[in-house]
Order: structure tokens, then sequence, then C-alpha cells
């Protein structure tokens, strides 16, 4: 089972970060991290990359549900989505896969919480 979802569309790189921001604030995410790979790997250590952004997604309420279930899974939090231009004019999207990172969590009660999580970060995913 794969640890990621993706998908490739043709966008410029700013509008699909656009767009799956306003997907996933649709299935109840908001963007509480956002890392601009290529201007972090220029400024610490002089070195160009492709456009790459992680943008760390939250569902609070799910948050709150799993905290409660299990204290430490804020270690897994947020949701990371990556947002990378491939080639010109071609963005791939990807989000983690929750069903897989809870698998190293000795705790049931998250499957479900994890299948039903993921089902919303793909939907924001095919709706980008």
């Amino acid at each position: 089972m794969a640890y990621y979802f993706k998908r490739t569309i043709e966008s410029t790189f700013n509008e699909a970060i656009i767009r799956i921001k306003a997907a996933l604030q649709k299935e109840g995410f908001g963007i509480i991290t956002e890392i601009d790979i290529r201007e972090t790997f220029r400024k610490k250590l002089e070195e160009d990359f492709q456009p790459y952004t992680i943008l760390g997604a939250c569902n609070p309420a799910f948050a709150f549900k799993a905290l409660g279930m299990e204290n430490k899974i804020g270690t897994m939090l947020p949701c990371n989505v990556i947002v990378q231009e491939t080639s010109p004019g071609t963005i791939e999207i990807a989000v983690v896969n929750p069903v897989v990172s809870m698998q190293a969590v000795a705790n049931k009660s998250l499957e479900k919480m994890a299948e039903e999580v993921g089902s919303k970060l793909r939907q924001a995913l095919d709706n980008a």
C-alpha cells in the first residue's frame, strides 16, 4: 500500500496551490503550515530546486478525536500535502495516506478514523 496518493495536473505552480487549498477547505481542512522548500534550500544551502511546497493540512475535528485516543499522535500531525512542479506547466500534488501512517501506531481505534481522513484527503486531491 502506497504511503501517499497523487495526482498530476496541468497548471501553474501558484494556481495548483490555490486549487488544493480550496479543495482541502471544502473537506474541512485548514492549512496550518506552509513550507517553500525551494526558497528554504536557496537561503540555507544556496542550492536551486524545483518549485516544491509542503502544506500542513489539519482537520480540527479529527485531530481533536485522534489526540483524545492517542496523545502522542501529534507527532504525525498535520497531514502533509506536497505540490511540486515536475516540468513547466505540469504539477504533481500528493497527500499522505493516513492509513499507512497509522499502521505504526498500536491503536486499533485510529484505523477507522484514518480511513475517513484518507477519504477526505483523496476527495480534495480529486477536486484540486
